[in-house]
């Protein structure tokens, strides 16, 4: 069995999310779209797709990464051409490697990174409205990065997601960064792990500090739980920029190592 690791760059708009389980099952996924593309591609019915990094409803990426074990032949420069040719045009593969054994694009992901795009004017793009969010109004960038050195390191993000089950909410943000200029802002928020909705909830929350319709002592307040977090932003302007690994492909952690 080859190992291979794939970089796939995508527009979430009309999806339901990389993958869609349980109650609100879906087959309108990322997931669904390219395991189905593999399974005629390789002649195998079964073919399990790792990523490092579940986007949810909406969500775009600019690098997902992604591994699946196949007995395939094809090269991978023709695994390439192949998803390119089959996927939808949302869809792109941008980079194909043949990898260790051992890696695992979900279980080695050290770092994740999202950046959250808005433009800022009297009039809307009509070509970015499905890619970016709109602002008629700047929001206080200072304020912003005031709030933000409060969600520095490691806490509980419980409040700050609408997880339901998971063993541990404990999350380490390592870095929150704000940038602006005349027709764009964005928020870009680097952390080892995000839980469900965390990225679009810290998002939401700091846009209603920089519009001033929360105060900055509102992170602690919804860390204690004496306050509740804003709102998600919306999907649309929110992007999976990175994933980070701790070695080189090749030579990736066994899982016992991580």
């Amino acid at each position: 069995m080859r190992n291979i690791k794939l970089t796939i760059e995508y527009d979430g708009s009309r999806y339901q999310g990389w993958t869609r389980l349980g109650k609100n099952e879906s087959s309108n996924t990322i997931f669904n779209k390219i395991q189905e593309v593999l399974r005629k591609m390789t002649g195998e019915f079964v073919v399990d797709l790792y990523c490092g990094c579940r986007t949810e409803v909406g969500v775009h990426a600019y690098a997902q990464i992604v591994n699946f074990k196949t007995e395939s032949t094809m090269n991978v420069q023709d695994i390439k051409h192949y998803l390119n040719r089959y996927l939808p045009m949302d869809i792109a593969i941008t980079d194909v490697e043949e990898v260790d054994d051992r890696f695992h694009a979900q279980l080695n992901a050290r770092y994740k990174t999202y950046v959250y795009r808005m433009t800022i004017s009297d009039v809307p793009s009509v070509f970015d409205r499905k890619t970016t969010y709109h602002c008629y109004k700047i929001p206080d960038k200072k304020r912003m990065q005031q709030a933000a050195l409060h969600l520095i390191g490691k806490h509980d993000f419980k409040n700050f997601s609408t997880v339901k089950k998971t063993k541990s909410t404990v999350r380490e943000v390592t870095n929150i960064e704000i940038y602006d200029d005349i027709e764009e802002m964005q928020i870009t928020l680097r952390a080892d792990d995000f839980l469900h909705n965390m990225a679009r909830i810290i998002i939401g929350t700091l846009l209603d500090i920089g519009f001033g319709t929360r105060s900055l002592d509102d992170i602690d307040a919804i860390f204690d739980g004496t306050a509740d977090a804003s709102a998600p932003c919306d999907p649309k302007g929110l992007y999976l920029q990175d994933i980070e690994y701790a070695a080189p492909v090749g030579n990736a952690p066994t899982m016992g190592e991580i």
